[in-house]
């Protein structure tokens, strides 16, 4: 065991205490941050324009601050990055993590002096919380590797800008740098297949203990290794690779494909950023789902999912949540957010601790028949028909067919397989079964004949590459959503059937 993972141990019990101290008043953590939040926005424009001089108690913030999407708030944004202070929250932002929109075009997010802890202890507090739990701290001896954007930053205007991902290469703490892969010179290069292939060089001669990143994106990078190594399995490669850590998108589908380029299971880590902070981490091994920050600047709220179109949706504080239902999350942060919905829906798996699973995207469901299918259900029930079977999914997506060219309407299931069914009508049923079982408005769909039973069209296998790339959005944080409720994904997949 070298220096620095001893020295890691020791760190990861004092820190590990703590985490699980604070997660025992969750409650009075999250009411603390919202006083500290209300009296950091007092004097700024937003503040005066919301009463918050009035604001004593929960109820009266809800009274006072309506929820917000982007365009909302985009008039302050755009005085902030005219250098413009006291907009959002007290003196100005240090930087704007840029990130694209579905609606709004680029989005620019606030990020301050008060708020940048959150975003860089939470990934280093995950990591310890793992250490302290396993007693496993080797890969700290070894090279890590962090899939992400470029660190360089747009200066032209008063804020720099650039992803997140990129800031966050800029506070990496002194002990890791020398750890740290890949270069910065790598990193800088915006082309994507130029970097992953400029990674793979640089890393093919390390001694890669962990990896981490999009899955998709990991996976484009181990397909590149073996292509580069004749094959190799890439615990043949990496002998000493041992820890997996990941967010954006749910691990489980990709799974079985991982095990088998890797040749082995190996522990993984599930994360919950984003460029509004940093909500939640894997704390345990042994638990299902990922711990919520309560302590770190963010103050959430929760929508029930099947209330956020409402006109007058149910607003909950933590206190008021519930095991197994379906929340839209609603964030106010000491960057400057006000009960901005960032669009993702999650589900409690527990209240001591707080843990959540990400459940989908508010707006990325596919429902075109009212039966509102989520990516948690579509996820689960490609899990359960792909057990026991020798079968390897790479990725996928789902979309109504409403329309078509004879028989009922039916959800189109977009696959790119890495080990096809021998059977594919029986893999279909079981997964069309699996979906029953999981959303009984859609089964009651198919008993009634409204629908048929899914359709799976196998595509080629980068097909959601090339379609990234054909979009310009390669790489990075960029991902192709699970669930569409209308046909402008699904017609530009369709194009890579096989």
């Amino acid at each position: 065991m070298g220096l620095k993972s001893l020295l890691g141990k020791l760190f990861a019990k004092v820190v590990a205490k703590k985490i699980k101290a604070a997660s025992r008043t969750a409650i009075a953590n999250q009411n603390k941050v919202l006083q500290e939040l209300i009296a950091g926005g007092a004097n700024t424009s937003f503040g005066h324009k919301h009463n918050f001089s009035n604001i004593k108690t929960y109820e009266d913030f809800k009274a006072n601050v309506p929820i917000h999407d982007y365009e909302d708030i985009k008039p302050y944004i755009e005085q902030m990055v005219k250098g413009e202070p006291d907009i959002l929250w007290k003196g100005k932002p240090i930087y704007f993590a840029k990130t694209s929109g579905t609606t709004s075009g680029a989005k620019y997010i606030p990020i301050s002096k008060e708020s940048i802890s959150n975003h860089i202890n939470s990934a280093r507090n995950a990591l310890l919380c793992y250490i302290a739990e396993t007693g496993n701290a080797s890969f700290i001896d070894g090279k890590m590797i962090f899939l992400s954007g470029s660190p360089v930053l747009d200066t032209s205007d008063a804020i720099p800008t650039g992803r997140l991902s990129g800031i966050s290469m800029h506070h990496v703490p002194d002990y890791l740098q020398r750890n740290r892969m890949p270069t910065w010179d790598t990193n800088c290069i915006e082309d994507w297949e130029t970097k992953v292939d400029t990674i793979c060089n640089e890393t093919l001669k390390e001694d890669m203990t962990l990896i981490s990143g999009i899955p998709s994106w990991v996976q484009m990078y181990f397909e590149r290794l073996q292509e580069k190594t004749g094959g190799k399995k890439i615990k043949d490669i990496f002998p000493n690779f041992s820890l997996f850590v990941y967010g954006g998108v749910n691990y489980e589908p990709y799974r079985a494909k991982f095990e088998s380029m890797i040749g082995k299971r190996i522990d993984s880590i599930e994360l919950f950023p984003a460029s509004e902070g940093f909500f939640a981490y894997q704390d345990s091994q042994t638990e299902k789902g990922m711990m919520l920050i309560t302590d770190s600047g963010i103050f959430y709220e929760f929508i029930p999912a099947d209330e956020f179109f409402n006109d007058n949706p149910t607003r909950l504080s933590l206190k008021d949540v519930e095991v197994g239902v379906n929340y839209a999350l609603i964030v106010n942060n000491n960057a400057g957010l006000w009960g901005y919905s960032i669009g993702d829906t999650v589900k409690f798996v527990s209240k001591n601790p707080y843990r959540v699973i990400v459940s989908g995207r508010i707006k990325h469901y596919t429902s075109a028949f009212g039966e509102h299918v989520i990516a948690e259900e579509v996820e689960h029930a490609l899990k359960v028909a792909s057990e026991g079977e020798d079968i390897a999914v790479a990725e996928f997506s789902v979309a109504p067919q409403v329309n078509p060219q004879s028989g009922l309407p039916y959800h189109e299931w977009f696959i790119v397989f890495s080990k096809e069914p021998s059977d594919m009508d029986r893999f279909r049923l079981k997964i069309d079964k699996a979906l029953q079982d999981k959303n009984i408005y859609y089964k009651d769909l198919i008993e009634g004949k409204i629908l048929q039973p899914l359709v799976i069209t196998s595509l080629k296998k980068d097909a959601f590459i090339e379609l990234m790339k054909s979009r310009g959005k390669l790489g990075g944080q960029n991902k192709i959503p699970r669930l569409t409720n209308d046909r402008e994904i699904a017609d530009e997949l369709s194009k890579y059937a096989l």
